[in-house]
């Protein structure tokens, strides 16, 4: 697994650093923390090093005890320089929080602490997590920071809507959850396609069609593999909007989604998207039938004998969307099948939906599919195909990406139409 760096700024949010390194450890990375001196006034060092196996830096004067090796690598014989030593073997480096005075520093290239010499010396790849105030967010000065940073290369993931750390207040600026920042990490470690400047529409969830007023049609889709996509795409560079269905879990922060119910509203909200979208990955598990005459107070059981319902047919959205396609616009289905014979299936609905690719996953196979952390998936091309083992959803979902990045002939090249980074903070579809 990866050796990660994570790098906590002096910010309320350092205490969810913790999180995200007991979710990296989890994942079987191993982890160095790196802290500003700012950082220690919010968590103790004692607390980096109990969940990361290895003592925090802060001090650039400083002496490091495993002198710059990773919790279960071989320390070198002689004393380097720390920083340096971490820098060069390390796959990622993970800014949680970052201030909007470590933005700004990384971005001018700046060394005045050790997490900044760090930064400066690291080749891996560069992962931001902001967390600020909605005002400083909001602040172009920030938001031009934030674009250098992406210009070369950097993720950025999040903010969040949410408390902020002024008693009372609420906005933009806060932290992206651990979970997320720690999914998208692997999105990144599993390398990714080139999206910058790309419009992607991601649907996600599962729909649910009333039977009455209290009860409902629908299927055990999460959410997980939706937003892992979602996230993966925009670690990539794309602009992302989300059209969730239902979800299980809380949406990605700094992304747009959109939450709907029923089949007719994501259908609705994708024909609205679908014109400025250049890939759309429809994920989310849509009814097939839904019931001809909902009732429209509860069912009630006295009474009664048996309870017959009338199914009536959903509008196919993926038919309909292809048949509205543009030339260039890659459109993506899933296909979860069940048992014997499914990936034959996955490949007939891919001729006869007349789209560039199909997602094929078993959903009998135990611990995979709806509802899990992980997936095994076949991506389906008329150009080919390839199969991903059994990995955490994010990994699969960058996978999926690379994969048809490969497989798919009109998949858009990088470098459209700039994408307004202050539109990343803005709120949510309705």
């Amino acid at each position: 697994m990866a050796r990660i760096i994570v790098g906590v700024g002096g910010g309320i949010a350092a205490y969810k650093s913790l999180e995200l390194i007991r979710e990296l450890t989890a994942a079987g990375h191993s982890v160095r923390v790196v802290a500003t001196p700012a950082a220690l006034r919010f968590v103790g060092e004692s607390s980096f090093a109990a969940l990361s196996g290895g003592p925090a830096l802060v001090d650039p004067f400083g002496e490091d005890r495993l002198r710059g090796a990773f919790p279960g690598h071989q320390p070198p014989a002689h004393q380097p320089i720390d920083h340096l030593a971490l820098a060069e073997s390390a796959s990622l480096l993970i800014v949680a929080p970052a201030t909007a005075d470590l933005i700004a520093r990384l971005a001018h290239g700046l060394a005045d602490d050790l997490l900044t010499l760090t930064a400066l010396a690291c080749r891996g790849r560069l992962l931001v997590a902001p967390a600020m105030n909605g005002a400083m967010w909001e602040n172009p000065a920030v938001q031009e920071n934030l674009a250098t940073l992406r210009a070369r290369g950097a993720v950025v993931v999040g903010p969040g809507r949410g408390r902020l750390a002024s008693l009372g207040e609420e906005g933009w600026g806060r932290m992206a959850e651990p979970a997320e920042i720690a999914a998208c990490a692997e999105a990144v470690l599993a390398g990714l396609p080139d999206l910058s400047g790309v419009r992607v529409v991601v649907s996600a969830g599962g729909t649910r069609e009333p039977l009455d007023a209290v009860r409902y049609l629908g299927n055990r889709s999460s959410g997980r593999m939706g937003f892992a996509l979602a996230l993966a795409a925009a670690a990539a560079g794309a602009d992302v909007q989300v059209v969730a269905a239902n979800p299980a879990v809380a949406p990605p922060g700094g992304l747009q989604v959109a939450v709907v119910e029923r089949a007719e509203e994501l259908r609705e909200a994708l024909l609205a998207a679908f014109p400025a979208a250049q890939v759309v990955l429809m994920a989310a598990a849509v009814a097939d039938f839904a019931p001809a005459d909902p009732h429209p107070g509860k069912l009630k059981k006295e009474g009664r004998g048996e309870l017959t319902l009338r199914l009536a047919p959903t509008k196919d959205i993926l038919s309909l969307l292809a048949a509205r396609r543009r030339p260039g616009q890659v459109l993506i289905g899933f296909a979860a099948e069940h048992g014997e014979g499914g990936l034959e299936r996955a490949r007939a609905k891919l001729a006869r939906k007349g789209i560039d690719g199909i997602v094929y996953n078993d959903v009998s196979v135990a611990g995979i599919g709806f509802d899990a952390p992980e997936n095994e998936v076949v991506v389906v091309t008329e150009a080919g195909e390839r199969r991903l083992a059994r990995a955490p959803k994010p990994a699969v979902a960058a996978g999926i990406l690379t994969a048809l990045s490969q497989l798919c002939p009109s998949w858009p090249a990088p470098g459209g139409e700039p994408i307004d980074d202050r539109r990343r903070g803005s709120p949510p579809l309705k």
